[in-house]
């Protein structure tokens, strides 16, 4: 083992020796490398006369750039948009984003995180949290409805054994107890667990209610404190998004700073809060396993993390860390988001308006669905496969076929006048293959 990784690791050990426990062989095997990227940090701060360091091509004080790249940019500074980012990510975007964070989320108010890290969105977030804590044979909990690209990340890639439960009771709640069940069985097998609580969840369009929100964290503690470790991942890709009854922040403030055998991640981002899925600018922050200050095991983590980034896509892109955060700091951001919120909770409420009215009942029923950018039919009759193709192919509609029953609809790309239609064409299909 390098010894910066082994030095990394003792300082987990300081704060607390389960977390290295929780980690993969590879996880304990990450370090930030002292060696370009320290150097030039060095440079910038002593190299008075000359810095011939980083990889990057400079015209006097500038960095260099094209003028037909820079002429769609200009209201930027160039040494926002060119210059390598550092591999955790621009330093002011990762206090603005800590700053929002606390804000829109009051259980975190007083309680002991570290400054988010920049990912290459929520994805790349995932793959960080597998590649760090996920050997091959780790259970990796998560509900039956799941978001497909789960496996290549954490089964395939990783090989972790996936453990699903019901998501729904038959009353239609979340299913908590079948969670926790779930989580106590697989820990006890191995004495460690990945969770994922994905909220609002994909596919469903589900969020939990408060109640279910705090029975889910106490229940998690409950199993950590009786010695499993527990490392509980909050997928908060579409954070936010909350159109009725439900908890209006992450489950991640009811799990911080709560069991020493329990480590808290969020993974969050701008891709879907802020409709920039293409800047490709998500975040992953790490929570203290106790209620005061654990540095060592919060900056350690970072420089796991940060090795892991340099040793893969070595940072990430700055142009679009830069319009985040100028986003996040005008003056009409909160206005803005707002009004497209109402567009969203608009659509999804036609859709429940449309589907309890009981008229596609004989063909399909829907999942409870709460928040975020899709719901989900359960088909009676027919196949989700056999059904999205022939709607693709009959009447120009597009669908994604989750398993035999299950037919995900983004409502999110709908217009609110043109959902009645789009069910009236789901439900023609239906009768079609019948």
């Amino acid at each position: 083992m390098n010894p910066l990784a082994q030095e990394l690791n003792e300082l987990i050990k300081k704060d607390n020796p389960a977390v290295v426990e929780m980690l993969s062989a590879l996880g304990k095997n990450l370090f930030m490398p002292k060696g370009i990227l320290t150097q030039s940090a060095e440079a910038k701060e002593k190299a008075h006369k000359f810095n011939a360091t980083i990889g990057i091509a400079t015209e006097g004080d500038r960095p260099m750039y094209l003028d037909c790249i820079y002429e769609a940019l200009d209201e930027f500074e160039p040494k926002d948009l060119f210059p390598y980012a550092p591999a955790t990510g621009k330093p002011e975007l990762r206090k603005a984003w800590k700053e929002k964070m606390i804000k829109e989320n009051p259980s975190l108010k007083g309680k002991y995180i570290g400054t988010p890290i920049v990912t290459n969105a929520l994805t790349h977030g995932l793959s960080i949290v597998a590649d760090m804590f996920v050997d091959e044979g780790d259970y990796v909990v998560t509900p039956d409805k799941f978001w497909g690209n789960y496996r290549l990340t954490f089964f395939v890639r990783r090989g972790g054994e996936v453990a699903t439960f019901d998501t729904f009771t038959e009353e239609g709640g979340f299913n908590v107890d079948a969670l926790i069940e779930k989580v106590k069985a697989c820990g006890t097998a191995k004495g460690k667990v990945v969770v994922l609580l994905n909220f609002p969840n994909n596919p469903s369009g589900y969020m939990p209610t408060v109640e279910e929100a705090k029975r889910i964290a106490d229940g998690l503690v409950k199993i950590a404190e009786e010695g499993v470790k527990i490392v509980a991942v909050t997928d908060d890709a579409y954070f936010g998004l909350f159109y009725e009854d439900s908890i209006k922040e992450s489950i991640f403030g009811l799990l911080a700073n709560r069991s020493n055998n329990l480590l808290a991640i969020k993974l969050d981002g701008a891709t879907k809060e802020e409709y920039v899925w293409g800047f490709r600018v998500g975040f992953i922050t790490f929570a203290a396993t106790e209620p005061k200050e654990q540095n060592n095991l919060l900056i350690a983590l970072e420089k796991k993390v940060a090795g892991l980034i340099r040793g893969t896509i070595s940072n990430c892109p700055h142009p679009s860390q830069t319009f985040v955060l100028r986003a996040l700091n005008h003056p009409d951001f909160a206005k803005q988001k707002a009004e497209k919120y109402e567009i969203m909770k608009a659509r999804a409420l036609k859709v429940k308006e449309v589907l309890s009215s009981g008229k596609y009942s004989d063909e399909f029923d829907y999942y409870p669905f709460n928040s975020g950018y899709f719901m989900c039919l359960k088909l009676k009759n027919v196949e989700a496969e056999a059904l999205r193709v022939h709607l693709l192919d009959k009447y120009g509609v597009g669908t994604i076929s989750v398993n035999k029953t299950d037919l995900r609809i983004a409502f999110s790309c709908i217009d609110v006048n043109d959902v009645e239609e789009l069910f009236e064409l789901i439900y023609k299909g239906c009768k079609d293959l019948r």
